[in-house]
């Protein structure tokens, strides 16, 4: 009998190794289907709230922040793009720049209302949009067109966004998860007991997953 294991997942859409640790959780998921099954809901974390609409360059942001010189920039580029592979996405880092993803976590927040499938849905193609498409998701039109290509109501997606709905709910939860602690992402939160930090690949996934369930199930 397969154990449900509540799964909180707290990340940014500019967040590479989120998306790499959201596929390496899915994948880690169907391994073991058998014992586990998710409740899978996503929390919203900014890396760059303070951004405009123009956005950053990525390579000379992270350049500045981490001390890295192209060399050691151009290593951990090659490292991402690897580990992407080996779970089905596709980094295209030439010219990155990050963008301001507050919008797009009420996005989230809304279709996170319309059931977990169209929150998954939506949290994948923005990703794919900003990784290997290169879109700007700040931009109203584009976050749109994402949402009505993720199966949600693209006229609804754009009444909300020329609004302020869900603005609080995504500044609450981000309080709140900063208040418990986190601060890197992604962070993979079981049954609101266990953490996860990072990346991880799908066999550390899969490991934790089953000794949680059998944990719990015992």
């Amino acid at each position: 009998m397969s154990t449900t294991l509540k799964i909180d997942f707290v990340s940014d859409i500019s967040c590479p190794w989120c998306a790499i640790g959201l596929q390496s959780l899915l994948r880690a998921a169907e391994s073991v289907r058998d014992e586990v099954t998710l409740d899978l809901q996503f929390h919203p974390y900014e890396l760059n709230p303070q951004l405009g609409p123009e956005g950053h360059d990525v390579a000379t942001y992270l350049m500045e922040k981490y001390g890295m010189d192209a060399t050691q920039l151009a290593q951990n580029q090659a490292a991402i793009r690897d580990r992407g592979a080996e779970v089905g996405i596709r980094f295209n880092m030439a010219g990155r720049r990050a963008y301001n993803t507050f919008d797009a976590h009420r996005l989230l927040a809304w279709a996170g209302e319309q059931g977990p499938a169209l929150q998954l849905a939506l949290k994948q193609a923005l990703f794919v949009g900003y990784f290997t498409e290169g879109d700007n998701l700040s931009d109203h039109d584009t976050l749109v067109r994402i949402a009505g290509a993720a199966g949600l109501d693209g006229d609804a997606a754009r009444e909300l966004l020329a609004g302020d709905r869900y603005a609080d709910t995504v500044r609450n939860e981000e309080a709140f998860y900063q208040q418990q602690g986190i601060t890197a992402v992604p962070a993979v939160i079981v049954n609101e007991q266990y953490l996860i930090s990072g990346g991880q690949p799908v066999e550390v996934f899969a490991n934790a997953l089953q000794q949680i369930a059998r944990g719990e199930a015992g």
